[in-house]
């Protein structure tokens, strides 16, 4: 293939992305439409199959985008906590198509994402410290997941901070993201300065 013919297969996949993004903003993951992107961008539905085998592929390459992006805001952040936090609330519908339920028939567990999702894992496990030891079999549990994530020496009790930091921040921000701390009369922010940073 040309450069010539490279680039413009980039830019027309990177065209279409950017049309699913603002149909995932309008209606989320169950609103992507290839035929509604190809009439959005003045081509028919099979043209746009040249650049993509179908929705699956599509929102495959949007899902590992969004886990890329929310890398680099954590890895260049002080804060992990403060960095989820904004990059989920500047990019709502982003956030929902990483951590909101698969669509019927997506394989959301495909090893290219589970992969992907690690790496956001790792980038914080290094930035804490350990908290109490888990039980035994906690412990062996934990042990055992982060060796088959590629972690093999980590802590147990560094890796169940990092899963219970992951999991508290995770359940504000959905909350926060979806209303539900406006619906209380409640400023969330203070709430997240009691998560740990270390």
């Amino acid at each position: 293939m040309s450069d010539m013919r490279g680039r413009f297969r980039t830019q027309i996949r990177d065209e279409v992305k950017s049309a699913a993004l603002r149909q995932l903003a309008a209606g989320g993951a169950q609103a992507l439409s290839i035929n509604a992107i190809a009439k959005e961008l003045g081509v028919s539905g099979p043209a746009l199959y040249r650049y993509f085998a179908g929705r699956d592929e599509l929102l495959t390459e949007l899902i590992l985008d969004a886990y890329q992006d929310l890398r680099a805001a954590l890895s260049g952040a002080g804060s992990f906590v403060d960095a989820y936090r904004a990059w989920a609330l500047a990019q709502p519908h982003r956030y929902r198509l990483l951590f909101a339920a698969p669509l019927p028939g997506y394989d959301a567990h495909a090893d290219r994402l589970v992969a992907a999702a690690q790496e956001l894992m790792n980038l914080l496990i290094p930035t804490l410290s350990p908290g109490p030891a888990p039980p035994p079999a906690l412990s062996a549990a934990l042990s055992a997941w982060a060796a088959r994530r590629g972690i093999p020496d980590v802590d147990p009790a560094v890796a169940l901070r990092a899963v219970e930091l992951w999991s508290r921040v995770h359940g504000l921000v959905s909350l926060e993201i979806e209303g539900n701390f406006a619906a209380m009369g409640l400023d969330p922010g203070p709430l997240y300065s009691f998560q740990p940073r270390e």
